[in-house]
């Protein structure tokens, strides 16, 4: 499904859910009829080792109960919302949390319910070449993650699989707010290749503009601009999301998973200053590529206009000696039409005229002398930095 299928049939069910309102108690938990099968994945990890499998149900999931340090369940797809129900009774999540996991508009946020902590973020892709975004619910409680993704089929959660795999790092050895921790880094740097592919086609897009721009060049550059907003919308509020889990304490976020998520909001900083940046840059194409239509239409007019200003004086000279006056009533009529060179005098004159008009165009400035033109400014040497 592509990414504006996507977002129709998501405004299709926030319209069901808004026209709904008045008969859904909250926290219903509302099935979307397209979501994705549910698949669960378990992860359960301790200093000395991990386990690693797929189950078939939540029931299973309380086999590792207890008997690890740390539990991760990551659900992929939303389509069975018994199973985010079960999860819920499981754990003891907050209905009005599991109600936004299945509402999967929703902007990045921490939310707080007991002795647990309720977070939003938003993972970003390309798909067919345009920026897409995904949300992801998390669950913390005191030593568990519970993840729900709206899709399956991949995502950028695997460096974190791999690390707990291998052991690297400080992940086995420390408690789920790390894990957390690790999550939410993940996601935000999944944000740098995607604003890298919008990098280079911004770049790519200057190039064509100041070689030879399109038809299709506008709607190529609104497609850039739309790229950049929809990754905006995810990073603006992800960025206010990580700074509450940095500035509030909380007793289910260490110390120094605190100090880590710094970090991670300073990319979430650099993030922000590309995607602004970018913004400028497509703004400034599009204005580029209207002086470039512009300038060129300039230069079409500009040869069209010598063109007809070198012809007039032989046409009005040509229209002068086709008028039908009679020699032989008047000596004054047009006597040049008895000259021996007649003919030829009227094409010299012609040429005559021409060629001193040439010449003072070209004192003037108005015909081109061979000087090669300024070229158009890009964006860079506007002041924009460029990637």
């Amino acid at each position: 499904m592509s990414g504006r299928a996507r977002r129709r049939r998501s405004r299709r069910l926030a319209s069901f859910q808004h026209d709904m309102a008045p008969e859904i108690l909250p926290g219903t938990l509302i099935k979307d009829p397209e979501a994705a099968r549910s698949v669960i994945q378990l992860m359960a990890y301790g200093p000395d080792g991990f386990i690693e499998q797929e189950l078939s149900g939540p029931a299973e999931a309380k086999t590792a109960l207890g008997k690890w340090p740390n539990l991760w369940i990551n659900v992929d797809g939303l389509a069975n919302t018994e199973v985010v129900s079960q999860f819920g009774s499981m754990f003891g999540l907050h209905e009005l949390a599991l109600e936004d996991v299945l509402s999967v508009q929703q902007r990045s946020k921490v939310e707080q319910y007991g002795d647990q902590l309720f977070i939003v973020t938003r993972m970003a892709s390309l798909e067919n070449g345009h920026p897409e975004t995904e949300q992801l619910s998390l669950f913390l409680g005191k030593d568990f993650v519970l993840t729900f993704q709206e899709r399956p089929g991949g995502d950028c959660l695997n460096p974190v699989r791999d690390r707990i795999r291998r052991g690297w790092g400080q992940i086995r050895q420390t408690g789920a707010d790390y894990l957390v921790y690790a999550l939410i880094d993940a996601v935000v740097d999944g944000y740098f290749p995607v604003l890298e592919d919008l990098g280079d086609r911004l770049d790519n897009l200057e190039d064509e503009i100041l070689d030879r721009a399109g038809k299709r060049t506008p709607a190529s550059v609104h497609d850039i601009k739309r790229g950049i907003l929809i990754v905006r919308r995810a990073i603006w509020p992800l960025r206010d999301a990580i700074n509450v889990l940095c500035r509030d304490a909380n007793p289910l976020i260490g110390e120094q998973a605190r100090i880590y998520m710094r970090d991670c909001y300073d990319h979430a900083l650099r993030l922000m200053d590309l995607v602004e940046t970018y913004r400028e840059i497509g703004s400034d194409l599009m204005d580029l590529y209207l002086t470039s239509v512009s300038n060129r239409m300039n230069e079409v007019m500009k040869v069209l206009t010598i063109i007809t200003t070198l012809f007039i004086p032989p046409t009005f000279i040509a229209g002068v000696y086709g008028m039908n006056f009679n020699p032989a009533k008047s000596p004054l009529n047009m006597p040049e039409l008895e000259w021996y060179f007649g003919y030829p005098f009227a094409l010299t004159l012609m040429a005559a005229v021409v060629i001193a008009l040439t010449f003072y165009l070209r004192s003037r400035g108005w015909i081109a002398t061979g000087e090669v033109a300024a070229p158009l400014p890009s964006a860079s040497d506007k002041g924009l930095p460029r990637q």
